[in-house]
């Protein structure tokens, strides 16, 4: 009817769209498993970053430990039955 009947291209996607949106064949499950593997491992990886990050910083006084933490490095802290 209009553009299709013409025989121009579709239209492309705009700057801030991602290319990918239109694969011309699904990924296998395999794929997808590794890519997921692979996703949930660097998420894992950045989380233990962030952790060694907060463990150093709260160990050079950089920043304030919350109940949890201080919990576990100085559980003396809550004990009623000094008072």
């Amino acid at each position: 009817m209009g553009a299709e009947a013409e025989g121009t291209p579709p239209p492309q996607p705009a700057a801030g769209e991602p290319a990918t949106t239109t694969r011309a064949q699904p990924i296998s499950a395999a794929q997808f498993l590794s890519w997921k593997q692979r996703k949930d491992a660097e998420e894992a990886a950045r989380k233990a970053e962030a952790t060694q990050k907060r463990a150093a910083d709260i160990a050079s006084g950089a920043v304030q430990m919350n109940g949890r933490e201080l919990f576990q490095h100085e559980p003396w802290v809550f004990d009623n039955n000094i008072y």
